[in-house]
């Protein structure tokens, strides 16, 4: 296999991985492809709950086939031993794949670096950071936890093109169309939790659920920002720091309001930002974001880089990544 043709399975199992966001806290949502002569003999991501792990899945599916084959594993396969399963390095060396091609190393220290050392061991050649950084986007949740101890937040944005996110007034649906709402919908169905702050629950009493056609399962839990009583089936967190203690969570959508985002980014707590701008005008409107306490111009360079931008209807996603030293 050339270059490549690793990079175009890996990417394809790094597409696998993301079906699993938002469902497999706290394990990471792994893909993983099985392929042998150019042939794809078994796929699979990590299942609800964390179990079966991707590995397992795509090597029952190519069960009896995997003599010499190819894995192409999202993140380096698991090395500690867990009452719920095998090992996934067992299970490869089991199955007899003659190579394992790993995108991210596992940050986790019972297993990081050591599948890769235990499986060259065992005369399996491995080869590791193929699209490492897309696959640690797309398990970014885990990442966080396991580097910074703390879920990944991404903050959702839906402005007007001078960056308003409601009328004067509060009014603010719909900004977006269609497509737009719809994208957002799937984003929800991709974190652990979706969170608002105390004033947008006051004024709109948001569902926070997934109204989509067969992701309607998917809903995740309901965080408020603030303080006082909480609704029945929302979980209250007084400040960005108290998110560390969620339980179960590893990605937070941050939704609202101008205040809420404002504290998570002076927090410097939001390492994505999905950006839906609509093509209207509103003037005069509630801004999208309050005062950050930000020193100097100069302090708001160099810190996000744009990683995607895509048409949805007549509105455009802009996608930002916190840029951090590692």
């Amino acid at each position: 296999m050339t270059a490549s043709d690793d990079a175009r399975i890996m990417r394809a199992a790094i597409a696998l991985s993301l079906r699993g966001s938002g469902q497999t806290s706290p394990n990471p949502n792994v893909g993983c492809i099985i392929e042998k002569n150019g042939l794809i003999l078994g796929r699979g991501w990590t299942q609800p709950g964390g179990r079966p792990h991707a590995e397992a899945q795509a090597l029952a599916q190519a069960a009896g086939m995997t003599q010499g084959a190819t894995a192409y594993v999202t993140l380096e396969p698991c090395f500690h031993l867990s009452p719920r399963g095998p090992r996934c390095v067992e299970l490869l060396h089991q199955a007899g794949v003659g190579r394992v091609v790993i995108a991210a190393l596992d940050p986790d220290p019972r297993t990081n670096g050591q599948s890769a050392a235990w499986l060259r061991d065992q005369g399996i050649r491995v080869d590791t950071g193929i699209l490492a950084d897309e696959a640690e986007t797309a398990m970014a949740g885990f990442f966080a936890r396991q580097i910074s101890g703390r879920p990944s937040v991404t903050l959702k944005l839906g402005l007007s093109l001078d960056g308003c996110i409601a009328m004067a007034d509060g009014t603010s649906q719909w900004i977006t169309g269609d497509a737009a709402r719809a994208h957002a919908h799937v984003m929800r169905a991709s974190h652990d939790a979706i969170l608002v702050g105390r004033g947008t629950w006051w004024a709109d009493s948001p569902r926070l659920d997934v109204r989509l056609p067969g992701l309607e399962q998917r809903s995740p839990k309901r965080l408020m920002l603030g303080h006082g009583d909480t609704p029945e089936g929302w979980i209250l967190i007084h400040d960005p720091a108290s998110i560390v203690q969620l339980d179960g969570v590893s990605s937070i959508l941050v939704e609202g309001g101008a205040q809420t985002a404002a504290a998570f980014l002076h927090a410097d707590m939001v390492d994505r930002i999905l950006l839906y701008r609509a093509p209207v005008i509103i003037g005069g409107g509630r801004q999208a974001v309050a005062d950050i306490g930000l020193p100097s111009l100069d302090a708001a360079h160099g810190l996000w880089r744009m990683m995607d931008t895509r048409r949805l209807g007549g509105d455009m996603l802009e996608v930002y990544l916190r840029q951090r030293a590692r």
